[in-house]
């Protein structure tokens, strides 16, 4: 647990101070690659805590014209809606995750699920199987290193497992192969389809 209100007051002092340690300013091709491989250019897909939002910027271009970002912090669609002036702003969700409707073919998880406080785990993972139509997916990277002094938070498969299994069957958990390099052994690539 932290000691830090996480809210859009702070995510946002975050985003204006340019303190965003956690954004590699590209696109992780974990993802992008693993959306072009799996998904129609139709498909519905959300990136929750999407900050600069690479991934969607990249799927965007590439013709995937129903992809989402969520952000907590209205500076991050700023900066995003600046750097991307042809993408709807509609698209760019300002709000609370846990408040989110709407279904989605897929949910893209980069950084977002080591922002939030552990005590919302249970939370996050009942919003997600919420927010996915049957047999939606849940796909991308969680760290791999036990810490309570975050953001952001750690955990490991062994805890993932037994949270994720209630609600998903789980597809992958495994080391990421192809993580940045400076994650580099710190990360696990993870599917999930929801029950």
């Amino acid at each position: 647990m932290t000691n830090l209100k996480l809210d859009v007051a702070y995510w946002d002092s975050r985003y204006k101070a340019s303190n965003t340690g956690w954004d590699i300013g590209y696109a992780n091709k974990i993802h992008v690659d693993y959306v072009k491989s799996n998904y129609p250019k139709t498909a519905k897909i959300l990136e929750p805590g999407a900050g600069n939002a690479y991934e969607v910027n990249e799927l965007w271009n590439e013709g995937y014209a129903h992809v989402y970002a969520l952000d907590y912090s209205p500076t991050a669609k700023e900066t995003f809606t600046a750097r991307n002036p042809n993408f709807p702003s509609d698209q760019y969700l300002i709000g609370d995750f846990f408040e989110l409707q709407g279904t989605f073919d897929l949910i893209l998880e980069q950084t977002f699920f080591c922002a939030l406080d552990p005590s919302l785990r249970k939370a996050y993972i009942h919003k997600m199987h919420t927010l996915l139509r049957p047999g939606g997916k849940v796909m991308g990277v969680l760290f791999n290193f036990t810490t309570t002094d975050g953001p952001p938070f750690g955990g490991s498969a062994q805890e993932y497992r037994l949270l994720f299994e209630e609600k998903f069957t789980i597809i992958r958990l495994e080391d990421a192969k192809n993580s940045i390099p400076q994650r580099q052994g710190n990360e696990l690539l993870f599917e999930l389809v929801k029950k």
